[in-house]
């Protein structure tokens, strides 16, 4: 690829006026091209548009994205507009992205083997961003895994290309998204990109990062010769129908092509295959109605994170599924050794369930949820007793004191940094909310 701007090629911002010193190239695509560049000592990402993407009406639609702002600091952002002399068009500097996230594509092509604790933090924080950006208004458009970086070790995300943002059914362009992921009612042109389009392309999205599979390839889609526009129009478009639709098992994944999707959604809770079921049936048909909100999304993957439990033999993650349970199934067989799982203590706080693994912890949206959903504020910590391995407790890693309750009628204070033991029946008042303990 001929790139556009050299090394050592200085171009200037138009607000700040300040130096920009192109260092490396990183990749293009059809827009433009992006580089690592120095900002005035800082290391930012610089992308500058190809000529014909330059137009007066893209430079204005950056011009409010730098205004407004971004939703959250997971957005790599405009910051501010770039010019240069003896270069056609122009540009725009952004936060550079850490080495340490990693594609969506890595996740597919299994170059990363992240936990599923660390998914579902990825898939909560996708979904509470994306929230954030619909409620000021505006779409994202292109929502994709081309899109999306995390960290595999922490679930930590980031989302680029933030320059196709635009307000919620405002001018229409010719962004329309990416292959795969467009809602149907895009791809067959009846309806243009929308927070309604988005929350499609949040599911497949979400579909992708847990199953490694996309929600509506299944047995249609290996009958298909060739992968013609016109077949990737009727599988995504005019005919979609959910790999594992209830009522319609057409379009069943087919061993030997579909190993991904068969392999993982049996391993997943019923409350979220249930909102998969939701997402690519009355989502479908119903685009105005029956989509699964961002909120939904969000809920669910802490309600996920929240279900983990190891298997005592192999140590491989499994999920606390109450519809198992209510079946008389007990909580199954390890999908690994096939040994009994054993279920570990648990808190019960309001509706929620949080199993209490060896490194489980509660956030303060586990007592409080009306600040939003943060894994960095953590109140509490599953600890194991220093000289009897046998016991363990729950670790208060709050500023504040609990107050706790046994069964014989008990009431003792935990003071920060101190303990109570995990035992069944003790009810533990944080203050904002009680749990007990099973």
């Amino acid at each position: 690829m001929n790139q556009v701007l050299r090394p050592k090629e200085v171009v200037q911002t138009v607000a700040t006026n300040q130096k920009c010193r192109v260092e490396q190239f990183l990749g293009g695509g059809g827009q433009g091209e992006v580089y690592r560049a120095d900002l005035d000592g800082s290391q930012v990402a610089l992308k500058w548009y190809f000529p014909a993407t330059a137009t007066a009406e893209q430079r204005t639609a950056l011009e409010e994205l730098i205004k407004s702002g971004p939703p959250d600091n997971r957005f790599l952002w405009p910051l501010d507009l770039a010019t240069g002399t003896g270069v056609e068009g122009f540009g725009y500097v952004m936060p550079l992205r850490d080495v340490r996230f990693k594609g969506i594509v890595d996740l597919m092509k299994r170059r990363i083997e992240p936990s599923f604790r660390a998914l579902a933090k990825a898939g909560c924080q996708l979904a509470d961003s994306y929230l954030r950006l619909h409620s000021k208004g505006m779409c994202y458009r292109d929502i994709s895994f081309g899109n999306v970086f995390f960290d595999p070790k922490t679930g930590e995300i980031l989302i680029c290309d933030n320059d196709n943002v635009a307000i919620d059914s405002g001018k229409r362009s010719g962004v329309l998204g990416t292959p795969r992921f467009m809602a149907p009612e895009v791809v067959t042109g009846v309806a243009h990109p929308s927070t309604h389009t988005d929350l499609f392309s949040l599911s497949v999205l979400l579909f992708y990062m847990l199953m490694v599979h996309h929600p509506l390839e299944g047995k249609k889609e290996s009958e298909i010769k060739c992968f013609d526009p016109p077949a990737m129009n009727k599988i995504y478009g005019t005919n979609p129908i959910f790999i594992f639709d209830p009522v319609d098992d057409s379009n069943r994944p087919v061993r030997g092509f579909h190993d991904n999707a068969l392999a993982f959604w049996p391993l997943y809770p019923e409350f979220l295959r249930s909102l998969f079921v939701r997402a690519f049936t009355d989502g479908i048909r119903d685009p105005q109605n029956g989509r699964v909100r961002e909120s939904e999304w969000r809920a669910a993957m802490v309600k996920l994170h929240d279900s983990i439990i190891y298997c005592q033999k192999c140590k491989s993650e499994h999920f606390y599924d109450p519809s198992r349970l209510q079946a008389n199934t007990g909580a199954g067989k390890c999908w690994s050794c096939q040994r009994d799982l054993v279920l570990p203590a648990r808190i019960r706080i309001g509706s929620n369930v949080v199993m209490l693994n060896h490194d489980s912890e509660l956030f303060q949206h586990h007592i409080d949820a009306t600040g939003g959903y943060d894994f960095s504020k953590r109140i509490a910590s599953v600890t194991q007793h220093p000289s009897d391995p046998s016991i363990w407790g729950l670790k208060n890693d709050s500023s504040s004191r609990w107050t706790c309750t046994y069964q014989d009628g008990r009431v003792v204070d935990v003071d920060p940094g101190k303990n109570v033991r995990l035992q069944s029946g003790v009810r533990v008042n944080f203050g904002r909310a009680e749990g007990e303990i099973r």
